[in-house]
């Protein structure tokens, strides 16, 4: 710390800059603090849940979202360490086996600002293969605007299955990959736990002994039980077969667990079983508020005299024209809010990205949100990389687009490098 006052007294003026700077300083690393402490305390919420966590950018086409965020589990499971990986994108783990359909579908389905969950082959830095299940959602901001995307991640590849009853050989591959993740119970028809899988014990934290004596009921906060223990004592495969249920567990600390819980019937030696299937939704929950919390930290910390944001409308030869800006348009630009009224995008945008920029308008007039990065002259004469995320504006019965309305910013774009006019 000596060592850093030093430095900010030799930037400073006087003492009045060098407490005004000093102050500033400490409320930044303070924050990033703040952000360090939000980061660890999801970490070691979801660390028996998900191998690896991946926080991208919003591009989608080439050369696609980057990296920003990596967890400790995505270096085991892949190889590569943050510094690789940051700064790239998540493409450097695909290969010649990974199913392009898959790739397509889940790159449809984020372009449609939609969550995707899917599988495939990837590889390790080292070239080995690995099959790589994501769980990927949109983290948005307090505009309900998407920023980036986070990707829950496992290796499914040798996932055992050791504490599985039964293994149905007709079940096909991706039933199988998919149930070894699960959390499981199987109840006989009394509603006893015959037997539970290392995540549900962990759920709870009840050893498999401790488990074995109790009745499935036995484990519901007091407003299920009753239901539950008249479904056992009146038993009718109707009411498990393909069924599903919200519930609410009580583990062993005394603590209540929301989960969702998918039901069906086994024969195991001529028995019937009632194999449970449970979703942790309190962990969800909580994984998408600490990450919500984490990008509003971030947002804190990013200087907000670097962006705008601006609307667009077709003029009457069609072509998009600037109807309104907002922001630090003009200190950006040092273009008046008025003379940028009715100014064609193009007046702003370097003309090698004019073609670049363009295909970024026409998506968003096709209904979907887009990102772009590109050029734009700035108020020095100079041009800087910024980063733009547009979005459409519909008419009231959805028919027709009549606007775009978008925010850029000079902050958070790859390359922030500005580059003198070219005459």
């Amino acid at each position: 710390m000596e060592n850093l006052q030093e430095l900010l007294k030799s930037y400073s003026k006087d003492e009045e800059s060098y407490k005004k700077l000093l102050k500033l300083t400490e409320e930044l690393v303070e924050e990033r603090e703040k952000v360090k402490s939000h980061l660890n305390l999801l970490e070691r919420a979801i660390k028996s849940d998900y191998d690896s966590i991946v926080i991208t950018t919003l591009e989608l086409d080439q050369p696609g979202p980057e990296i920003v965020y990596v967890n400790d589990g995505f270096t085991r499971m892949t190889g590569y360490t943050r510094e690789e990986a940051i700064g790239k994108t998540p493409r450097i783990l695909q290969g010649p086996k990974t199913d392009r359909a898959v790739i397509d579908t889940l790159k449809k389905r984020l372009q449609e600002g939609q969550s995707f969950f899917g599988h495939t082959i990837n590889y390790r830095k080292d070239g080995s293969e690995f099959i790589n299940q994501w769980d990927i959602h949109p983290l948005t901001n307090d505009e309900g605007e998407i920023t980036h995307w986070v990707s829950y991640q496992h290796d499914i590849t040798e996932r055992k299955r050791s504490e599985k009853k039964v293994v149905d050989t007709e079940i096909e591959f991706d039933r199988l990959t998919e149930e070894s993740k699960k959390t499981l119970v199987d109840l006989d028809v009394q509603g006893n736990i015959v037997t539970s899988n290392k995540a549900f014990r962990d759920l709870l934290g009840y050893d498999d002994e401790e488990l074995k004596k109790k009745k499935i009921w036995n484990l519901l906060d007091e407003k299920h039980v009753e239901n539950f223990r008249h479904k056992f004592e009146k038993f009718k495969p109707s009411d498990f077969q393909g069924a599903d249920y919200e519930l609410v567990l009580i583990n062993k600390m005394g603590h209540p667990v929301e989960v969702k819980v998918d039901t069906r019937l086994l024969s195991i030696d001529d028995q019937t079983v009632v194999r449970a299937s449970f979703q942790n939704k309190s962990l969800q929950k909580r994984i998408m508020a600490l990450l919500k919390q984490r990008s509003n930290s971030l947002d804190r910390m990013f200087d907000k005299s670097k962006e705008f944001r601006y609307r667009m409308v077709k003029g009457e030869d069609g072509k998009l024209l600037f109807s309104n800006v907002s922001g630090f348009f003009s200190s950006i630009t040092g273009i008046s809010e008025d003379k940028a009224d009715q100014m064609p995008w193009q007046e702003l945008v370097h003309s090698a990205d004019f073609a670049k920029a363009e295909k970024h308008y026409e998506r968003v007039l096709a209904g979907m949100p887009n990102t772009e990065q590109y050029r734009i002259k700035s108020a020095a004469g100079e041009y800087i990389t910024v980063i733009d995320y547009a979005k459409p504006v519909w008419n009231d019965d959805k028919s027709s687009i009549n606007e775009i309305k978008g925010s850029i910013s000079t902050e958070i774009s790859s390359e922030n490098k500005s580059r003198k006019l070219q005459s």
